[in-house]
């Protein structure tokens, strides 16, 4: 079987220390049950396998696991990321050190359980949304201290990103206004401090809309509106700001939300409500492992 894997941007920096970090919580002083048993020397190999259908992310980030334990670890895998897979379906090949491929194991497991969760809920609203202008966007609501990994899932799962951080645009929220005293004055001072950054402003109701479009903002943010409110919102716009939906969207609601017309619909739940997806690791004698590839 010939690996049909594709590949995959390089992982960033944030990646690489989110996976040291997931391995030294783990390790600790050191594997004492795997150190006990398996001798330094001895080598293994595996499958990691679909327990369930859905969308696979991840197998690079569980190889860059096993490298930084051992870096003679070969993973090959059978299918592309973002691909749709079936139950049972072998994901990829392992083979090198007994001590690293048991030791990283669950920690392996687990990044790819997590992305591939949010990949496949991700591709769920991606797919309610076909044939709309809507695009399906994250939000923050990420793990602390794995926004990365969850970001690059929803990539694969089809979807897009809204800001990483705090740093990259500025977003006016309902407190910021109110701590400013006016949507327009909020305005006002995010524009003074001409950080040349896009600016987004939340409205609440359509009046804040058409004092958001008389101010010329790029992008204003439709929070918890009715359906026909939003469509309202999209005839105020016709077409001088990009729209997004947000709050209170779901698989049920989210192909009536797209069709008002909005640019963009971010949904918390990619990855605050994801499910892990069932992934194990099966043994295989060396013999075997190899000529899966």
């Amino acid at each position: 079987m010939k690996p049909t894997i594709a590949p995959t941007e390089t992982l960033s920096p944030d990646i690489i220390s989110a996976i040291r970090r997931a391995l030294e919580e783990d390790i600790g002083r050191g594997d004492v049950t795997t150190n006990s048993i398996v001798l330094p020397e001895a080598s293994m190999g595996g499958q990691i396998i679909a327990k369930q259908a859905g969308v696979v992310a991840g197998l690079d980030v569980a190889h860059a696991t096993y490298l930084l334990l051992a870096p003679d670890v070969s993973l090959i895998g059978f299918v592309a990321e973002g691909a749709q897979v079936e139950k049972w379906q072998v994901l990829a090949a392992v083979s090198g050190p007994a001590r690293a491929l048991l030791t990283a194991e669950r920690t392996a497991l687990n990044f790819v359980g997590r992305m591939s969760g949010i990949a496949t809920l991700t591709r769920q609203f991606v797919d309610k949304v076909a044939g709309t202008q809507a695009t399906i966007l994250d939000t923050r609501k990420t793990a602390p201290g794995l926004r990365a990994l969850d970001k690059l899932a929803v990539r694969r799962g089809g979807g897009q990103n809204h800001r990483a951080g705090l740093y990259d645009m500025i977003l006016i929220k309902d407190n910021h206004i109110d701590y400013a005293g006016s949507l327009t004055e909020a305005v006002r001072r995010a524009r003074a401090a001409d950080t040349g950054l896009v600016i987004e402003v939340e409205a609440r109701t359509l009046e804040d809309v058409q004092a958001a479009l008389a101010l010329g903002v790029e992008r204003i943010l439709l929070d918890n509106m009715s359906i026909e409110c939003m469509r309202q919102a999209v005839m105020l716009s016709a077409g001088r700001a990009r729209l997004e939906a947000s709050g209170n969207v779901s698989s049920d609601n989210v192909r009536q939300v797209a069709e008002t017309g909005v640019d963009y619909i971010s949904v918390g739940a990619l990855t605050h409500s994801a499910r892990a997806f069932d992934v194990s690791f099966d043994w295989k004698p060396q013999r075997a492992a190899a000529s899966a590839s």
